[in-house]
């Protein structure tokens, strides 16, 4: 059996093979870690023959991974990062209280920032780091200790908590509508649609749900929900809208609810936390303070 202390490699020899390989060259490696070509081809020297094995191909001057070289780097560039963000919050809290979360923008402005006082009124001694993504979020290569998600909780290795469903509904401006009273879905079919890019089947699937072919013509796409809103404030077309999302602009008149027939979707808003993190004191509060507000 091997020893564990040559299982557990140095720090500055994980450092160097990592730089390394993710540079392609030992003196790409040495520029990053302010060190000498000489220190990192010893360093990774050293980690071979400590571990028993060829990391890397030597080919004249150029350095190139071997096969067990490639899933090494893949794992070790994964526990760096899990060593940096570990003593990160070390340093940033030694209490332990800091919550990163990570948010979609449209949900976090129009829904949970207007109540986050709250939350933070029943813990101040929780520091929030919040950060706003519409792509998928990495909790292998990100800082983070939860994620508010719109999908389904079917991620790998991490806890989904259901917050809430969201029914979209058929919207657009007064002024665009005028006096036209829709009474049947198939008279939206020839009005200009505009299309979400983080929803972009929303509205095939709300024809399709009531017995009717979606338009060829796809028309406007906007990336978020606030510009689709806005794009629909301003008339120009017809959005399917979650309804909570746009309170206020139903509120003030700017839209209108064109037909009270809500989008069925499989989806909802999860918190999605890494098993890692799933007993973490701020994750536990936060979890705690969303299900209050949603009323789960």
């Amino acid at each position: 059996m091997l020893g564990q202390r040559r299982l557990i490699p140095s720090t500055s020899m994980l450092m160097a093979f990592e730089a390394s390989a993710r540079n392609g060259s030992f003196t790409g490696a040495a520029q990053e870690l302010s060190l000498t070509q000489g220190a990192i081809s010893r360093q990774v020297s050293a980690l071979e023959e400590q571990l028993g094995v060829k990391l890397f191909e030597r080919i004249k001057k150029t350095i190139r991974l071997t096969e067990v070289g490639e899933a090494y780097a893949e794992e070790i560039a994964v526990a760096l990062r899990t060593i940096r963000n570990a003593s990160l919050n070390a340093v940033s809290d030694t209490q332990g209280q800091t919550l990163n979360l990570a948010i979609l923008p449209t949900f976090g402005m129009r829904w949970l920032m207007p109540k986050f006082p709250d939350f933070l009124e029943k813990n101040p001694q929780i520091t929030v780091n919040f950060t706003s993504k519409l792509s998928p979020f990495d909790f292998s290569s990100e800082n983070l200790h939860s994620a508010i998600h719109f999908g389904h909780p079917d991620w790998h290795g991490t806890e989904g908590t259901f917050l809430m469903s969201e029914e979209a509904v058929p919207v657009a401006s007064p002024s665009f509508i005028g006096d036209h009273t829709i009474r049947d879905a198939s008279e939206l079919l020839s009005m200009p649609l505009l299309h979400i890019e983080t929803r972009p089947n929303a509205w095939a699937d709300w024809f399709k749900q009531n017995s009717l072919t979606p338009p060829n013509d796809k028309g406007m796409v906007l990336e978020q929900f606030s510009m689709v809103t806005q794009a629909a404030v301003a008339g120009l077309g017809v959005a399917i809208l979650p309804h909570f999302l746009i309170n206020t602009e139903l509120e003030r008149g700017e839209l209108e609810i064109l037909m009270d027939i809500p989008l069925k979707n499989s989806a909802g808003y999860y918190l999605i936390t890494p098993n890692t993190h799933a007993g973490y004191g701020p994750v536990v509060a936060l979890r705690e303070w969303l299900l209050e507000q949603t009323g789960d």
